[in-house]
């Protein structure tokens, strides 16, 4: 007695019939072998590859490259044939592309260490003078997408370091001084609601350098609690975080200036905040092969020990001043000590170096174009006047 049955797709004159059955496997089998086998494209030669992830993505211009051949290997299965070795047309140069992967928001409860007590000055050149304006429960290190010396806003250059923060969270000072300005109007002047500062508060610090007053400036707040003429002292609460001004978002726009207190005197806060302690801060110069600073110029940081990336640029071409000593054109702080690579992408090739990072220091390095990295010191200033 027959008991098998039809299923809705099954043709009818292969029920309970199993040669018709073994015929069709057959045929199936045979369909499968004459699909074409699925090659892995070349890759250019020179240009490291990154995973590829969601995220915004850095395209440079690149040169034509030789072809490479790229080797199909077969599934290792028991009978397996091994496929000739196609050789692939010369691919059409694309552009060099970095992609960089979109930073996931960072747990709060990010362990990391304590600050270095301020000031924190490991050398004659140093100045690490400024505790966190946000407190150590809360994220208090720079967005990665917005450090010093970006262009954002239709090509207007970020004079800080923005640092992400839920709205009203405390804004703290940064070191003991004066409130020289609390309300709408650091950029433009007056009580000015449209200014791109926002609600914001700025310090003239007890302390300078190099005989030149420093200031410090708290952007974007939705509450100001300080008043024009009051003395603060480091950790004072001076308002609350806001979405005021010129924003995508809740955040603290925090900056330094040196010697005069406006948007053309300012300095790159990671060369002013203390570090965590055991950690320390990279800092170099972007160049071309002729010597000249590039601006806007990606590079990726990744730690050896575990594989954790960092991004940066260099600074834009306006509004932007390098530390007197370091000269500096890009800086990533908050850095655990350890040995890290950098990555730089230019006219089509990639670079890369090793390098150490020092608890506590500034590790420096110098890129000269197609020349690649150096390790170092920074220039010495008459080289940088011939």
């Amino acid at each position: 007695m027959d008991n098998s049955t039809v299923t809705p797709n099954e043709p009818k004159f292969l029920a309970g019939n199993w040669t018709g059955r073994v015929i069709l496997s057959l045929m199936i089998l045979l369909l499968a072998a004459c699909q074409p086998a699925v090659v892995p494209p070349a890759f250019e030669k020179n240009v490291s590859v990154t995973p590829s992830v969601t995220g915004s993505v850095i395209e440079l211009a690149s040169t034509p490259t030789a072809t490479t051949t790229a080797v199909f290997i077969p599934s290792q299965k028991e009978d397996s044939t091994i496929l000739p070795t196609p050789v692939l047309p010369t691919p059409v140069p694309d552009p060099l592309r970095f992609v960089f992967p979109t930073p996931a928001p960072p747990p709060v409860s990010a362990w990391r260490p304590p600050l270095y007590p301020v000031p924190w000055a490991p050398t004659i050149y140093d100045h690490f003078y400024f505790t966190r304006p946000i407190a150590a429960d809360e994220i208090n290190w720079p967005s990665q997408n917005y450090r010093y010396g970006g262009e954002f806003f239709e090509e207007v250059i970020h004079t800080g370091v923005d640092i992400p923060a839920p709205e009203g969270t405390p804004v703290l000072a940064a070191g003991p001084g004066k409130v020289v300005w609390a309300g709408y109007g650091v950029y433009r002047g007056g009580n000015d609601p449209t200014d791109p500062y926002g609600l914001a508060v700025t310090l003239r610090h007890d302390f300078g350098y190099q005989d030149q007053p420093l200031y410090t400036v708290y952007g974007h707040l939705n509450q100001v609690d300080v008043a024009v003429g009051q003395h603060v002292e480091t950790g004072d609460q001076l308002g609350l975080v806001g979405k005021t001004g010129r924003v995508t978002g809740p955040h603290l726009h925090f900056e330094v200036r040196l010697g005069n207190n406006d948007y053309y005197s300012t300095r790159n806060p990671e060369l002013w905040v203390a570090p965590p302690i055991g950690w320390g801060i990279l800092a170099g110069r972007l160049m071309d092969s002729n010597g000249q600073l590039v601006p806007q110029l990606p590079l990726i940081v990744t730690s050896l020990a575990n594989n954790q990336n960092w991004f940066g640029r260099s600074y834009g071409v306006e509004a932007v001043n390098s530390d007197p000593y370091y000269q500096e054109n890009l800086v990533i702080g908050d850095l655990p000590a350890g040995t890290y690579t950098l990555r730089v992408a230019y006219v089509g090739l990639s670079f890369t170096q090793e390098i150490e990072i020092q608890a506590g220091l500034v590790s420096y390095f110098n890129f000269y174009g197609k020349g690649g990295f150096e390790l170092g010191s920074p220039p010495e200033q008459e080289s940088l006047d011939n």
